[in-house]
């Protein structure tokens, strides 16, 4: 096969939580100019809408907008209902969709450590077990968990006071590697990425002039000295989701500007 071919997704059908918008609208939109019809979802409508067309519009994609709330095993089944009736297949799974919370550590709700969980594992694991079964009846499939540095970190109470959410972005490491183990003979890749500090509705705060100090702190800790934006996230995403990556699995593959080097 050629290089070029390597990295094709022409005829591919991709699902991507969590799309509407930041980390997982910038897969979308990567998976779409390699050739993947596009199936997107979140808890609100009018991004993901927005999202869609603009997909459509620009790569002539099929891409379709659906509400889930992953934390909610009923919105998947009714999410996944309507995937089936629109495309034969699942060829590629991102797992994008999640939370956080900030507050003191040592007076964290255990209401929002349990919401956080609930999104970002329990969440991933119900729909990774569903759409892992629907790829072993079609023959295989590759599934992308979005993880993050802070899974292999301790953050500082001032800049990063969400102690539920670097817990929960490790799990989804070892969810991975496990999953990769568990389901390879079923010819189904299991990899994630781990993304540092992008430009993303979360992080835009920080370019404003009245949170000069916070990016200051943040372009400290980032050796390229910059957030990552889209290009530096599509081009990652479409190495793991195509054949490019195809004797890859159980990776965590950090995209950080070398932040964890440091």
């Amino acid at each position: 096969m050629k290089l070029q071919d390597l990295f094709k997704l022409d005829g591919k059908t991709a699902l991507i939580t969590g799309g509407g918008r930041g980390i997982g609208k910038f897969i979308a939109i990567g998976l779409a100019e390699a050739g993947a019809n596009i199936i997107i979802t979140s808890r609100k409508m009018e991004k993901l809408e927005a999202t869609a067309k603009e997909i459509a519009d620009e790569f002539g994609v099929k891409a379709l907008p659906i509400r889930c709330d992953v934390s909610k095993e009923e919105d998947i089944d009714n999410m996944l209902k309507v995937v089936s009736e629109n495309f034969p297949r699942v060829d590629i799974l991102v797992n994008d969709a999640g939370a956080t919370w900030a507050a003191p550590t040592l007076k964290f709700p255990i209401e929002k450590w349990d919401h956080i969980f609930n999104v970002n594992v329990r969440g991933v694991w119900m729909l990774t077990q569903k759409v892992a079964n629907i790829m072993k009846d079609q023959g295989g499939g590759n599934i992308i968990n979005i993880s993050s540095v802070m899974a292999f970190r301790g953050s500082d109470e001032f800049t990063h006071p969400a102690v539920a959410y670097n817990s929960s972005k490790a799990a989804i490491n070892l969810l991975t590697m496990n999953l990769a183990v568990k389901l390879a003979p079923y010819n189904i890749r299991v990899n994630a990425i781990a993304p540092g500090f992008f430009r993303t509705d979360m992080m835009a705060f920080v370019e404003k002039p009245e949170f000069k100090a916070a990016y200051d702190m943040t372009m400290n800790t980032i050796p390229l000295r910059k957030l990552g934006d889209i290009d530096e996230m599509k081009g990652v995403a479409v190495f793991l989701a195509s054949d490019a990556s195809s004797y890859m699995t159980g990776h965590i593959l950090v995209n950080d500007g070398g932040l964890l080097a440091k």
